[in-house]
């Protein structure tokens, strides 16, 4: 018999206290560099983004800027916008959720990284890149040698074991 699925958490703002929201005109000027607007909205969703420890859904990133007055169709738009622009990154981790993701290059975390997710409550973390180590070999797919792929692993994280 399979164990129950436990709800999912409530959507908090996964933010690193350690990592502060770059300021307002260097996001603007990020922004503009990509040949886009830097308006209210697209700065609020890029400032959350850069303090994300972890990728988030849109929900999750509406539900954070919801008292700033931004609707759904807004910060949806605007995520596409800057994923688009490369800024964000946008993936489905196979529950059909997009999740976006600052795109940045850190130690340990390269903008292809692997993700962690919980079967159980579906939390979605980010792993260092070297917790997962691809090799291809003889007959693999392409993709592997370019790493052009994704890697996620999948589990039950510590709060659900």
């Amino acid at each position: 018999m399979s164990r129950p699925r436990k709800q999912a958490k409530p959507a908090a703002p996964r933010a690193n206290p350690r990592v502060g929201a770059p300021p307002v005109a260097e996001l603007q000027a990020e922004i503009r560099e990509r040949g886009m607007r830097s308006t209210g909205s697209r700065v609020a969703v890029l400032s959350h983004m850069s303090q994300a420890t972890s990728p988030l859904s849109h929900t999750e990133i509406f539900e954070a800027l919801a008292t700033q007055g931004y609707d759904r169709a807004t910060i949806y738009r605007n995520l596409v916008d800057l994923a688009d622009a490369g800024l964000l990154t946008r993936s489905d981790l196979g529950d059909h959720v997009w999740r976006f993701e600052r795109k940045r290059v850190t130690d340990g975390h390269s903008e292809a990284h692997p993700h962690f997710v919980c079967v159980d409550c579906g939390d979605v973390t980010c792993l260092p890149d070297l917790a997962v180590k691809v090799v291809p070999s003889s007959g693999a797919p392409r993709a592997l040698r370019t790493k052009q792929v994704a890697v996620q692993v999948k589990g039950r994280c510590d709060d659900c074991t």
